[in-house]
Order: structure tokens, then C-alpha cells, then sequence
């Protein structure tokens, strides 16, 4: 069975670097907008799929990340590498900020929660605070990356940005996976009182949850700036949340295939269907309730092996 994933994997990673020379420019940007809305999934997956909090708002993450590196190099002439720290650590602190306060909510009351937030930091950008996220018209004009006199400036070099930004991600997420971390947010997941019976610190663990998963899509959110030169409320509003959040359930909570399947179902089968105009969505949206009702778990469900019998139960 492990070769057989290995080998998926290997099959899956070859495709992907030779997409963009097989492509054309408008499936090229597909590509990589998959790549980045991927990577969003995936963090959000930290906080739904493996901590099991009903994350509704991840977009403020993401959206603080665009707006972080377009801000910083249009209003103050930053290179666009210099500002992804940024779009990392501020990002991990409005989630820490966030969810200090909430992270003891569970279920539909965290998720309801999560809906409000994104409400208000779609507001908040919208109405230009500070003067500096450029009101409903957002922000223009973002420059490309270089990197030592290399510039980044056709979209098969974005892909590749956004491809070196999605290993990066797969790294992280199959080290939290074999981590002590990664273990306690199952637990915490399956049963948080029999999880904090056994030493592990609940709300310690979410928060961490929180933290890593903003972070992640802070950066993504960098990269989605560059990649359309511009940011905008509406690209960080409350349906994008709800997007994120039902790639994760679609494709399989707590399952790397199964979140890139999602976020093909969610992403790239309305792009292939958009000769039909609005009747993609019905095909979408047939995909969607197929997907549920012949794959409860999802698409791709997770694995549990080795994991204790009261989480295998659960799931």
C-alpha cells in the first residue's frame, strides 16, 4: 500500500513539472491557480481536517497574506520576496488573535463564529481602514518577483513559484502528519476529553492548529497577489471560505489526495465545463452531491492505521 502511494505521488509530482510545457498560457494559469487554492486547502485541513474546529472564515488568512505583499510593495516599494515573511507571521498572528478568544467554541457555534469574522474583515477592506487596502476596487499594480536579477514575469515562472510553494507545503503537512503534534490534533479531534485525560494540552494544540494553517495560507496569499498583479475584497470574502472549507470535506478530511481531488472537483471541473457558461455550475454542483452521497468520508478518506481505536471509531 505504501508503494503504491509512492508511487502515485512520484506520478502526480512528474505531471505537475511537465504541465506547463504541455499547456497553453490560460491552462497554465489554471494550473496554478490549483497549486495555490491546493495549498490554502490543505492549511485549512490542519484546522478542520485534523483538529476538527468548523474553520468557516480561512479566507481572512489568505486575504491578510495578499494584502500584505501588495500593500507593502505598492505603497512602499518593497520586493515582492522581502514582503512574504510578512504574509507569514501577520497572518499567524490575526489567527492567534482570533482564536484565542473563540477557540473553546465547538461545532456549528465556531463555525458561526468564523462566518462573522470574515464578514467584518471583508468590511474592513472594503471600506479602505487606514487607507491603504484601496476600498472596493482593492489594489493594482503589483510588481513581479526577482530573485538575483531574475525576474519572475510570465505565468510559466509563476507556476513554478506556486509548484515550489505547494512542495514546501506537502513537506510541512507529511512532517505534522509523523510529529507528536500531528497525532494529538487526531486525538483532540476523536475525543478532546480523552485526549486531555491522557496529557495533551486542548487548547494549546488548536491554537497550534490555528497558527500553522494561517501561516501557511498567508503565504499562498502572497503568491496569489503576484500571480494576478492585484487584490480585491471579493477574492477574500465569505464564499471563498465556504470554498476551502467544502474542498476539505469533499475530498477527505485529513487526506493529501484527498484534498487535491477536492480541490480539483471544486476548482478545475467548472474551469474544463466553462464553454457551458453558467450551466457549469450544474455539473458542479451534480459532482459535489455525488461525491457526498457515494463518499460520506470522502472522496479519498484518510487512512487511520495505526492510530487508536477510539479514533478510528470516530471517523
Amino acid at each position: 500500500m505504501k508503494n503504491r502511494a509512492l508511487i502515485l505521488y512520484t506520478l502526480f509530482i512528474i505531471f505537475l513539472c511537465v504541465f506547463p510545457f504541455m499547456a497553453d498560457s490560460k491552462w497554465s494559469a489554471v494550473g496554478t491557480t490549483f497549486l495555490i487554492y491546493a495549498v490554502v486547502a490543505l492549511s485549512q485541513d490542519i484546522v478542520l481536517g485534523r483538529a476538527g474546529m468548523f474553520d468557516m472564515g480561512h479566507a481572512i488568512f489568505f486575504g491578510v497574506g495578499a494584502y500584505s505583499t501588495a500593500i507593502l510593495n505598492t505603497a512602499y516599494g518593497i520586493p515582492i520576496f522581502w514582503t512574504i515573511p510578512v504574509a507569514i507571521i501577520l497572518p499567524i498572528i490575526v489567527g492567534l488573535a482570533i482564536a484565542t478568544p473563540i477557540v473553546h467554541l465547538r461545532g456549528d457555534y465556531l463555525l458561526v463564529t468564523m462566518i462573522g469574522f470574515n464578514i467584518v474583515f471583508e468590511q474592513v477592506l472594503a471600506n479602505n481602514v487606514f487607507g491603504l487596502t484601496g476600498g472596493p476596487n482593492g489594489i493594482f499594480g503589483i510588481s513581479f518577483p526577482s530573485l538575483f536579477g531574475w525576474r519572475f514575469d510570465s505565468q510559466n515562472e509563476i507556476y513554478l513559484l506556486a509548484f515550489v510553494l505547494f512542495l514546501l507545503t506537502l513537506l510541512v503537512i507529511r512532517n505534522l502528519e509523523t510529529s507528536r503534534a500531528g497525532r494529538a490534533l487526531h486525538y483532540i479531534k476523536a475525543d478532546s476529553l480523552a485526549a486531555e485525560c491522557v496529557g495533551i494540552n486542548d487548547r494549546f494544540y488548536r491554537l497550534y492548529a490555528f497558527g500553522i494553517g494561517a501561516g501557511i495560507a498567508g503565504v499562498a496569499g502572497s503568491l496569489f497577489a503576484v500571480q494576478y498583479s492585484a487584490v480585491s475584497p471579493e477574492a477574500f470574502n465569505f464564499l471563498q471560505s465556504v470554498l476551502f472549507f467544502s474542498i476539505v470535506i469533499v475530498g477527505g478530511p485529513s487526506s493529501i489526495p484527498g484534498i487535491l481531488l477536492g480541490t480539483f472537483v471544486m476548482f478545475v471541473l467548472p474551469e474544463i465545463f466553462r464553454e457551458l457558461a453558467t450551466a457549469r455550475y450544474f455539473v458542479f454542483g451534480i459532482a459535489m452531491i455525488l461525491a457526498m452521497v457515494l463518499r460520506p468520508r470522502g472522496i479519498w478518506p484518510y487512512n487511520f492505521g495505526k492510530m487508536p481505536k477510539f479514533v478510528k471509531e470516530e471517523h
